[in-house]
């Protein structure tokens, strides 16, 4: 269970932001009372069944951060400087291990056809030689000894093994202590000399934006754990790397098959080099790695955690109780941020080029589970958001998005943006415009209000032309050419000038605050109806 006051669910008992009405008393000159009242804006969105948009704080937490992406001090500098020529004996003895590991791996799989099938034992046996490679690669980085409490559990009792992931040295540890099948991304596998090694670990591969390569997976991980020829099979399910000071969000491919699964915590700590893989690049990371005199590690195996005959004890309820054991262990706090808030912020950096874009992050695993909305959707309405040149703080204010979307300064534009603004602020961040966008778009009425907006505003020919299109706007909205023609311009999707009902459905799921546009239509059918 994610804690609330990180992962931003916590809010008031006694207030709302929808229940709030503030009176102010004033004395004027001639002894007057002067009272005004302040209550919510009007809700666009209400003929939808939608109420006034609540947002939870975003947390102020970012758990992908390196903290020492700089070197800071005296003491640092000169251990790199005296670390330089080792670092150079270091970086040799790396290419030679990854090198021999690469030979003897290409040796062990040569003839082998049936990939589906476990490596017969003389393979696994010279795939001993690579392990020792790997061995020699952790200490090539400065993990000259590695602090290990617990050990395994029999492959038998517990065939599944999860770990959180801090590093790429994680894999390389697990490699060598467990060489265990692994659930990777297809992009593993073309990985120069590396991608030949993980192929020996017969990878799962999984395509994390296919639901038909999710499934896939998991029935290779069920199949796999069943049978003892395999090894154990090895996953991450917080999907990508953190800082090791919080446990992200849990994916559930391990906990489907429902055997009984080991958890591995894994922690580096350090006074002067944060060894996490953040917003740090690789190479950055391998460089401080080697001009450091010596990097801990610590990795401990915890009591094995068992799926539950109980009913009540579903897959998320199994991966939950993994999750605490793990965090308890690591004494860290569980966020609800997720791989898809690392794919957000690392699209916006790339867009913006700003260093730091943790402010785009929206707690993923919250967002879905609220909206279920998915990271291809988000990094659409991601793309949407940033089309509107949000400022240096990752704001959007009410000039950007009415002309972007032509609504122009009416007063259903200024409704339609107060309601994503929800703190009042004059902007809205990406966090407002996704969970304002999913709230809209999940409404029960929103589909079946589409339809009817279409059919009220179409033409004979069952299109809408730019014409039709201002006439039905212009009680809605200033209906200047310039608004009318961005408006049509985003509701032409295949721009044959012409707006179909295929356009039509297709821009509302795009931008479903735009229904609030046909309000008037919408309800004309609703009182036809009553």
């Amino acid at each position: 269970m994610s804690n609330p006051s990180i992962n931003g669910e916590l809010t008031s008992p006694l207030l709302s932001t929808s229940d709030v009405i503030l009176t102010i008393s004033d004395s004027t000159a001639n002894g007057h009372s002067v009272t005004t009242t302040t209550s919510p804006p009007p809700n666009p969105f209400d003929f939808l069944g939608a109420p006034p948009l609540e947002i939870p704080s975003p947390s102020p937490i970012d758990p992908f951060r390196n903290h020492t992406l700089g070197i800071r001090g005296l003491y640092e500098w000169c251990k790199i400087l005296i670390c330089l020529p080792i670092a150079a004996l270091r970086l040799a003895l790396f290419g030679l291990s990854i090198a021999v590991g690469y030979a003897v791996t290409w040796v062990a799989l040569r003839g082998w056809k049936d990939l589906s099938s476990p490596l017969t034992p003389w393979r696994r046996r010279l795939m001993w030689v690579t392990r020792i490679s790997a061995r020699c690669i952790l200490f090539s980085f400065g993990y000259h000894w590695i602090k290990r409490k617990g050990k395994p559990a029999p492959r038998e009792l517990a065939p599944i093994v999860v770990s959180n992931h801090v590093s790429y040295i994680d894999p390389i540890y697990y490699f060598y202590e467990l060489f265990p099948t692994i659930v990777a991304s297809e992009s593993h596998d073309s990985m120069p000399l590396v991608g030949t090694i993980i192929r020996a670990m017969q990878v799962i591969y999984v395509d994390r934006f296919s639901p038909a390569s999710r499934k896939f997976a998991v029935n290779e991980i069920k199949r796999k754990a069943a049978s003892n020829s395999f090894p154990r099979v090895m996953l991450f399910p917080e999907g990508t790397t953190s800082n090791g000071r919080f446990m992200l969000s849990f994916q559930h491919g391990a906990f489907v098959p429902g055997f009984p699964i080991q958890p591995v915590v894994v922690r580096y700590p350090y006074v002067h080099f944060d060894q996490s893989w953040g917003n740090i690049s690789l190479l950055m990371l391998m460089f401080r790695m080697f001009t450091q005199f010596h990097n801990f590690m610590e990795v401990e195996y915890l009591p094995v955690v068992h799926p539950l005959k109980s009913k009540n004890d579903s897959v998320a309820h199994f991966a939950e109780r993994t999750s605490n054991a793990m965090s308890s262990a690591l004494n860290v706090l569980q966020t609800s941020h997720a791989f898809g808030d690392v794919l957000i912020v690392s699209r916006a950096a790339e867009v913006t080029k700003q260093a730091d874009c943790s402010n785009y992050m929206v707690e993923m695993a919250w967002a879905k589970n609220m909206f279920d909305i998915n990271t291809s959707e988000a990094l659409e309405l991601l793309d949407q958001f940033l089309s509107l040149d949000p400022d240096s703080n990752g704001r959007v204010g009410f000039h950007e998005f009415s002309t972007a979307f032509g609504l122009g300064c009416s007063s259903l534009s200024e409704k339609i943006f107060r309601y994503f603004d929800v703190e009042n602020k004059g902007s809205i961040s990406f966090r407002q415009y996704l969970v304002g966008s999913a709230h809209i778009r999940k409404q029960e009425m929103f589909l079946g209000s589409c339809v009817t907006a279409f059919e009220k505003c179409k033409n004979t020919n069952s299109q809408i032309s730019f014409n039709e299109l201002a006439d039905v706007l212009q009680s809605t909205i200033t209906c200047t050419n310039n608004n009318v023609s961005r408006l049509f311009s985003i509701f032409d999707i295949d721009k044959d000038k012409l707006v179909s009902r295929d356009d039509f459905m297709t821009c509302l799921d795009k931008y479903p605050f735009l229904i609030a546009l046909f309000t008037h239509c919408i309800k004309d059918c609703i009182i036809e109806i009553v």
